[in-house]
């Protein structure tokens, strides 16, 4: 399983625009085969800064969705309304024991 963390900071007039944008495409990505969980994260502190939680069963279920013309619409969307680049990480679950 992959976890795949994308932290985004948006201008702060832009925040409505994301939020809305996220509704209403939040279930399609859920349904991209291989999409297992998906959650989106709100910073405590800095109310324009915002992250994606998601699990993929496998790295190429992931990048079928990163390549994919629904992914690259909606990303073009989303960087139009950033106020610094994103940040993204895949990572794996560590058991310790």
């Amino acid at each position: 399983m992959i976890i795949r963390i994308v932290k985004m900071t948006f201008r702060e007039d832009c925040i409505t625009e994301f939020s809305t944008l996220f509704e209403a495409r939040k279930q399609t990505i859920r349904n991209f085969k291989g999409c297992t969980h998906l959650e989106l994260w709100q910073d405590a502190t800095h109310a324009h800064i915002f992250f994606t939680y998601s699990h993929w069963e496998s790295q190429s279920h992931l990048d079928h969705y990163r390549f994919s013309a629904f992914f690259k619409e909606t990303w073009s969307k989303t960087k139009a309304l950033f106020s610094a680049p994103p940040e993204a990480w895949s990572v794996r679950k560590r058991s310790i024991g």
